[in-house]
């Protein structure tokens, strides 16, 4: 069965990875003193047996690290990226350890920092390559129909069928569908070739039968009644089991819990700029990328400051009310690009094709996203951010709110000088639908390789703006 096979690929790991240790440290001494400094060996160099007999300290370690940054963990639906960032975080966190104890605790100077650094580089290289042809080998002989996990379904709902897709378009996971059981839907009746097998009494005889790997319960909304009877049945006969909520329409997106006092609480949405930590790195980032932008494109601003102001009458920079973070109203700066108008008139709609309210020049900035560079002062003072969903109106947001289900959802970060959704190209006279999922995808993804990400998108993407008028 797979849990006697996942007890023997656990032990694999564990030696693997601590031969790994070993032949990094070994290869990194080997570079050190034997490459780079092959003159000099033996000058001001501690005998090898020194730095060798660490291993016995740092091996041990570094498996623990392992276990606790969640290397060992089951890795079938995760994806790669999770598991290097798991090695990355160990590796860091050991190497921060062996630094401690060497120069805090031991005092010792002359270990070579070039040797630790080699360690440091070619032990997460190695692991991480060993890792990727080991999970590339596991998920060809799943595909083969080796290694595999038999999961029966309790339960025919919305929920059951997209956890059937989602098995059957990845069949590198190893999971086979056995069946499902439901009190509601005919024997025999198929979804993609899974059959349903009866009623939901029928567990109790599969389960004593010993013939599953994993319950996944897929109630409907309405047979929640069940669930507590289920669970109990299942932990009985101490079967692995998932519950997959058919609660999509209410929740529609990845929640979290939290412990209360041992009561289990949901969030409905999972926000990381909602943690006090993140909101200090992103509004350090926030200040110094608009220091370093005003500072860079300072020549700009002036070039544009003078382009505006002969271009037709009026202030050089407009201000336009917008709805920022936890919906509180800001004025948001940009470079003016229409002629002047009346307050009522400028608030009637916005700029449509062939605009002719646009200045000639308004033109060209429009389409350039140059009108939006005194943003960076709104993002100085902390109205704005340099990554967020873009702000709008006022009286649009009453609008769309009513219109456009989780719409103010974008409102608990602060918006943004460039997004997630405008570097997917949705800017301008574009779907309002659309950008919010991409908003939303942004809001519940952060994070600071997120942003810097879009920034980086925002200068092959996100200037020219063929939606702009």
């Amino acid at each position: 069965m797979i849990k006697d096979n996942q007890k023997v690929f656990n032990r694999m790991h564990v030696v693997m990875d601590a031969v790994i240790t070993v032949v990094s440290y070994a290869l990194a001494y080997f570079i050190k003193f034997y490459i780079i400094n092959a003159g000099l060996l033996g000058i001001g160099v501690l005998p090898v047996t020194y730095y060798f007999q660490m291993l016995w300290v740092i091996v041990p370690a570094y498996i623990l690290l392992y276990y606790y940054c969640d290397v060992y963990g089951p890795k079938r639906t995760h994806k790669q990226s999770r598991e290097i960032y798991a090695i990355i975080k160990a590796n860091t966190a050991g190497m921060a350890m062996f630094i401690i104890f060497l120069y805090v605790f031991m005092r010792e100077i002359h270990i070579s920092r070039t040797m630790m650094a080699l360690f440091y580089v070619l032990n997460i290289a190695i692991m991480t390559c060993s890792r990727l042809v080991l999970r590339k080998t596991l998920r060809n002989m799943r595909k083969k129909g080796y290694n595999m996990k038999y999961v029966l379904l309790v339960g025919y709902s919305r929920a059951a069928e997209q956890y059937i897709d989602r098995l059957q378009w990845n069949p590198g996971w190893g999971y086979s569908i056995y069946g499902v059981l439901d009190d509601s839907v005919p024997s025999g009746t198929l979804y993609k070739g899974v059959k349903v097998l009866g009623e939901v009494d029928l567990l109790y005889e599969l389960l004593a039968n010993n013939k599953m790997d994993e319950i996944a319960i897929t109630l409907d909304l309405k047979d929640y009644d069940r669930l507590e009877e289920i669970v109990n049945a299942c932990e009985k006969f101490g079967v692995h089991t998932k519950f997959v909520p058919d609660y999509d329409r209410v929740i529609p997106t990845r929640p979290y819990t939290e412990d209360l006092m041992g009561m289990p609480v949901i969030n409905i949405r999972y926000v990381p700029l909602a943690s006090t930590g993140n909101m200090v790195i992103k509004r350090i980032m926030d200040i110094v990328g608009s220091l370093i932008g005003i500072i860079l494109v300072s020549p700009i601003l002036l070039i544009v400051a003078l382009l505006v102001k002969v271009s037709s009458p009026g202030p050089i920079i407009f201000k336009q009310e917008r709805v920022g973070l936890h919906n509180k109203p800001f004025y948001m700066y940009k470079f003016r690009s229409m002629r002047l108008q009346s307050e009522e008139s400028e608030k009637k709609a916005w700029t449509v094709k062939d605009d002719p309210r646009v200045t000639g020049i308004g033109k060209l900035l429009r389409r350039t996203s140059l009108d939006e560079l005194p943003q960076l002062f709104n993002i100085l003072k902390g109205d704005m951010s340099l990554v967020g969903p873009r702000p709008e109106r006022p009286l649009f947001v009453e609008k769309f709110m009513e219109e456009i289900p989780r719409y103010m959802v974008k409102h608990q970060v602060r918006p943004g000088l460039t997004g997630w959704a405008q570097v997917n190209g949705l800017r301008g006279d574009t779907s309002i639908r659309k950008r919010i999922d991409y908003d939303i995808y942004y809001i519940e993804n952060w994070s600071v390789s997120f942003d810097v990400k879009i920034i980086f998108l925002t200068f092959f993407t996100g200037f020219i703006n063929k939606n702009a008028y």
